[in-house]
């Protein structure tokens, strides 16, 4: 009877832990669910993993060509020697936001900390959540191969003076919901901004040309114009235009697009719900056109 008695305890502790945990586990789940649809409107985090090479996923080694030389993606699983497997909620949040890493060390602008800092600090935490839900993969970093005097991190604290602007997005109450949700979508999650605007001679975008496509954008590929200018934009493509573009990667011509972008909607975008697509091509569509025809500059 003792043993019997015993037995009844034990199992009722066990189920009283079980329903105790549960609304953790079930949060927790959520949390990554959420996670995993900010990675996708981030566009997949595609240039952390090396696809040219097989790379595992989002272990980094990428090679990131810019005008100043070539930086390699760095590790962002969970694995803890080379990886963010120990760092806090508050280091990711400040690495996403601020581009300073765990050790103090200031980020090259090739990571796009200047557009993640318009990122809700849910959206931070969400992403945080899927990130260490992955599988870890322990492989070391790459130093960056950038020309003097680019490779100097103290030169960076200039840079930030000139080009930082840090603070999280704020609705703007004139505009509807789907264009902010728009606004969101394209200058905090998928930078958008950081390929397809120039750059001046120190790295710094050229705001004046926000969006007007970029003869040095990622990988050393073209980045086009996507002002809705209809000369040498998308001033002709339709909202639902961009949105079959952005699910398919096919253009309203039939072509079909190439290089990083394509692995960026492949990874990120054609997962997105239809409303986000939509929003994007709103707040496209209300950029004001700037005439500026890209060309691929001669080696």
């Amino acid at each position: 009877m003792e043993h019997a008695h015993w037995h009844r305890v034990m199992v009722l502790s066990l189920l009283l832990v079980g329903l105790i945990a549960l609304p953790v586990w079930g949060d927790e789940l959520v949390a990554v669910q959420r996670g995993k649809a900010v990675l996708q409107a981030v566009g997949g985090c595609s240039c952390h993993t090396d696809d040219k090479h097989s790379g595992a996923f989002l272990a980094g080694g990428r090679p990131i060509k810019t005008p100043f030389g070539t930086v390699y993606s760095t590790n962002i699983t969970p694995a803890p020697k080379t990886g963010i497997g120990t760092w806090s909620e508050a280091d990711f949040h400040k690495a996403m936001t601020q581009g300073i890493g765990p050790d103090g060390k200031h980020y090259f602008p090739v990571f796009p900390y200047t557009s993640f800092t318009h990122m809700t600090a849910q959206d931070v935490r969400d992403l945080k959540a899927y990130l260490f839900s992955i599988p870890p993969v322990e492989q070391a970093n790459k130093p960056p191969e950038l020309r003097f005097p680019f490779g100097w991190r103290t030169g960076l604290l200039v840079w930030r003076w000139l080009n930082f602007r840090p603070g999280t997005f704020q609705p703007h109450s004139d505009q509807s919901a789907e264009w902010n949700r728009g606004v969101y979508l394209v200058t905090a999650l998928g930078h958008c901004a950081e390929c397809h605007t120039p750059r001046n001679w120190l790295g710094g975008l050229k705001t004046t040309l926000a969006y007007a496509g970029s003869a040095d954008g990622p990988e050393g590929e073209l980045a086009p114009n996507i002002t809705p200018d209809e000369a040498t934009g998308i001033g002709k493509w339709s909202v639902a235009d961009i949105v079959w573009f952005l699910q398919t990667g096919l253009k309203p011509n039939g072509d079909d697009t190439q290089g990083l972008m394509s692995v960026v909607i492949e990874n990120g975008y054609k997962h997105l719900p239809e409303a986000d697509l939509r929003a994007i091509a709103a707040y496209l569509r209300s950029l004001p056109p700037i005439r500026n025809k890209v060309v691929k500059k001669d080696k």
